[in-house]
């Protein structure tokens, strides 16, 4: 399958969590499953997140969780037309992102198994593991290569070789980069998102603003196409400044308040949330790993102090303390809502 268009619907959770949060005690709701916990913070422990490791080969020929891709790895790329609505795979809104050059991770690495299962995945069931990691890869960047081009069919049809009765061929585009941001998942039933651990889904309109020698390629797709091969690699956010970005996602309310934190240097972890006694993590929304529900400093309150981990487990800026208050009278309406904030410490 050449390109795929994916909506992503969430109107019973918001609802359904919010109940929960107001019939429950002040304590049951708070958040306290942990993602990751850095070194030295001193939190309420949870539940923890496993990096993805071990696993197998692009050409999908075993399962076990996917290797992580801090040094170059060769995969497959296909494209898709944009995030779903209200969010993507990440908990962001296409709007909201800090770059339109965008990429999908899978979700499950499962050769040659097309099925569906639960997420976020439990540990229980970690060898099915993509490199989407449970949302803990979102909000990185990666360095993404053109690599050769399929002289036959690539269509990720289930069960069948990729680039089958061809062969892949270099040419012009060979070489090839961008730098794109994770901000959805794939979870698709094909062989793309099943049986390559190193595929990625693109953001079709970045195909031609790949750069070679100092110019975008302009003409790639869609003659030069047929979901190339692609190397590529996580790296640090480009040339960043600044600070992070904090926002309220449509229908957080005081009983369900659920954030989005963006414009990272190197990713996310974990949120941590200090409830006028103590840190504590809070709970990632589903397996959309930049959104978190998190808890005021006083019980019913809106106002809250944040921490925010990264892709290396550390504290951003040290430990900084990211303050600020619901801005909205009742339900936040819009996908996203931005706030201001305050910093201390860090």
């Amino acid at each position: 399958m050449p390109h795929r268009n994916r909506r992503r619907l969430r109107t019973l959770l918001p609802a359904l969590s919010a109940l929960t949060l107001a019939c429950a005690s002040p304590a049951g709701a708070r958040a306290l499953a942990a993602d990751r916990t850095p070194t030295g913070a001193a939190v309420v422990s949870g539940t923890t997140g496993g990096a993805a490791v071990g696993g197998s080969a692009a050409s999908g020929a075993t399962g076990g969780a996917a290797p992580a891709a801090d040094a170059p790895v060769t995969g497959n790329a296909t494209w898709f037309t944009g995030l779903g609505s209200p969010y993507g795979g990440c908990g962001l809104p296409q709007a909201n992102l800090d770059s339109q050059d965008f990429v999908a991770l899978n979700v499950f690495n499962t050769p040659h198994d097309y099925n569906g299962y639960p997420r976020p995945i439990s540990s229980s069931d970690a060898a099915r593991m993509g490199i989407f990691d449970n949302g803990h890869n979102c909000g990185r960047y990666v360095q993404v290569t053109i690599g050769d081009y399929c002289t036959g069919v690539n269509d990720g049809a289930p069960n069948q070789p990729f680039c089958r009765n061809g062969s892949w061929t270099a040419d012009a585009y060979d070489g090839a980069t961008l730098t794109m941001l994770v901000a959805d998942s794939c979870a698709d039933g094909n062989a793309w998102c099943r049986d390559d651990p190193y595929h990625l889904d693109l953001s079709q309109a970045s195909l031609n603003r790949f750069v070679k020698n100092g110019a975008p390629v302009g003409d790639m797709y869609p003659n030069h196409w047929n979901n190339r091969h692609i190397g590529w690699q996580f790296v640090p956010a480009p040339g960043y400044t600044g600070d992070i970005k904090i926002g309220f996602l449509q229908n957080a309310q005081v009983w369900w308040p659920v954030i989005a934190v963006s414009h990272l240097p190197n990713g996310i972890h974990g949120v941590q949330y200090y409830d006028g006694t103590s840190w504590k993590n809070a709970t990632m929304d589903g397996d959309m790993g930049q959104a978190y529900v998190i808890a005021p400093t006083t019980t019913g309150g809106r106002d809250y102090r944040i921490r925010v981990v990264d892709a290396s487990d550390a504290l951003i800026g040290g430990g900084r303390v990211y303050s600020f208050s619901l801005p909205c009278a009742n339900t936040c309406g819009p996908a996203y809502t931005g706030v201001s904030y305050t910093t201390s410490g860090g």
